[in-house]
């Protein structure tokens, strides 16, 4: 049985654009809240230290450090109880490192489970294992 409108499909089936569509609008979703809760995360780092010494300038290096590094230090200096206005900015920058991490393993689930497309998902699953990698890289 075709749907109205539209000829040779069956009714109640999805349309390949419409699944594009809603992979659009996941990676979408995504990217603006990786941003949105980075620049949060940021903000209230740099409010909570604006309250705590009355300027915004944070005086801390993070050179030598990969971004596991970076979080699982903070981690670390939280729950010893040494909750700073740094954690959150630096939380904020790991959110804003993750978020394309992110983005690119939706888009492998996607190839692979959904479209079966195995020459995307060989080339994402490349694009993965390099921001992996970057990940670890020490600046």
């Amino acid at each position: 049985m075709s749907e109205p409108g539209v000829p040779g499909t069956a009714a109640g089936a999805v349309q390949p654009s419409s699944r594009r569509l809603d992979m659009d609008a996941l990676v979408g979703y995504i990217l603006l809240d990786g941003v949105l809760l980075s620049m949060a995360l940021v903000v209230a780092g740099l409010f909570w230290h604006w309250l705590k010494t009355g300027h915004l300038v944070l005086d801390y290096q993070i050179s030598g450090m990969n971004l596991f590094q970076l979080v699982g230090t903070e981690i670390r200096e939280a729950v010893f109880g040494q909750l700073r206005p740094r954690l959150l900015v630096n939380l904020g920058i790991a959110v804003l490192m993750l978020t394309p991490f992110l983005r690119v393993v939706a888009s492998v689930v996607y190839f692979v489970a959904f479209l079966r497309n195995w020459k995307y998902s060989l080339f994402t699953t490349f694009v993965l294992s390099v921001l992996t990698y970057s990940l670890f890289l020490r600046s």
